[in-house]
């Protein structure tokens, strides 16, 4: 019986290769495949089975027991046909939870059309994250949500240092949720001092922000904007 990990990782390039060492390093039992026997032999030692077969080879792809996995990630890249015919394999097998990576709006649009919801494209939310880093430097790193929302990483503004939360309102005058500070400390390690960072949780409203403080929000985007111009 399945305990919610078991994954298989079709496409072994530098994508899926890296979702696949991860899962695999999380504890996650880890089914890797790709044509290519040099992709393959570079990851077994890496996950729990690794598989050089041709995945949209319905017989080929059936042998793996593809029905009792909780997720199938399809990371075959720029090979349309592929990814197109893999997915339609998936469906045939009715594999529970298909997720895809899209490298181009025509192969997301194809994807939607034959039913898959969960379609990944990094590039382009890697393109839009430094785009909007780049015009926002206290921006640290983005996480893109449905609705507008976005977990955002903000390296404190000149104006609230030494603030404290209460006085800044992130919540009344921002409309902005704060779900954690990332702080410095100063610690001893081998007798050697290292800057260390902690993350605080649940801070009082009487904490005030210090100079090297990250904070960690909730918001919609338009209003993580307001906050970093207002504060600039």
């Amino acid at each position: 019986m399945s305990n919610g990990n078991r994954f298989a990782v079709i496409g072994l390039g530098q994508f899926g290769y890296s979702v696949a060492r991860n899962l695999a390093a999380r504890g996650a039992e880890v089914l890797a495949i790709d044509k290519d026997i040099d992709l393959v032999e570079e990851i077994k030692d890496d996950v729990a089975y690794a598989v050089a077969l041709d995945a949209t080879d319905f017989k080929a792809l059936s042998s793996q027991s593809i029905a009792d996995m909780d997720a199938v990630l399809v990371a075959i890249g720029e090979n349309t046909e592929g990814l197109l015919l893999t997915v339609v394999q998936l469906l045939e097998l009715k594999a529970k939870r298909i997720i895809a990576r899209a490298m181009s709006q025509q192969q997301k649009l194809i994807l939607q059309k034959l039913g898959i919801t969960e379609i990944l494209s990094p590039e382009e939310e890697v393109g839009m994250m430094i785009a909007e880093m780049l015009l926002n430097p206290n921006m640290k790193a983005i996480m893109p949500l449905p609705d507008s929302y976005e977990i955002v990483e903000i390296q404190v503004p000149r104006r609230v240092f030494k603030r404290s939360l209460k006085d800044i309102g992130l919540a009344e005058n921002f409309r902005l949720e704060l779900i954690a500070i990332k702080r410095k400390y100063e610690e001893y390690f081998d007798a050697r001092k290292r800057s260390v960072e902690h993350l605080i949780i649940r801070p009082s409203e009487d904490t005030e922000l210090e100079y090297s403080d990250v904070i960690i929000v909730l918001g919609k985007s338009q209003d993580v904007g307001k906050f970093i111009e207002f504060n600039k």
